[in-house]
């Protein structure tokens, strides 16, 4: 079990969100990029603008989730379970991540957070 979980690089909550989920993941599986690398949006089959609607799942059978099925697929990966993913395919609490995951997403750039990613690491993006 393990992926990519792709960001927004120029994001600060999204870097300090994906700097925390790295620091507590207990498996060592979870690879973090920020989405605005080179060929990244080629490599998931998605448009470029696309690409700032979600944080962005690519696992090595070539599936890609957007949104909080990412973000459940990260989970998973970092914790060396399922769990998430299977909470997240249930009735009524994918319509509920979904819509928070929306909410939180459209206003992003208005949440503290730390040095964007692409601030922070420029060749990184």
């Amino acid at each position: 079990m393990n992926g990519v979980l792709y960001f927004d690089g120029n994001c600060g909550m999204c870097t300090r969100s994906v700097n925390s989920l790295v620091r507590i993941q207990r498996t060592g599986e979870l690879r973090t990029a920020p989405f605005q690398g080179a060929g990244v949006a080629e490599r998931l089959g998605l448009r470029t603008d696309r690409m700032y609607e979600a944080a962005w799942w690519h696992d090595p059978s070539g599936a890609v989730y957007g949104g909080a099925e990412a973000i459940n697929a990260a989970l998973g990966v970092s914790f060396g379970t399922r769990i998430p993913l299977r909470l997240y395919r249930m009735p009524g609490v994918r319509q509920l991540q979904d819509a928070i995951y929306r909410w939180v997403a459209t206003h992003r750039y208005r949440f503290p957070g730390t040095t964007p990613h692409c601030t922070a690491k420029p060749g990184d993006c």
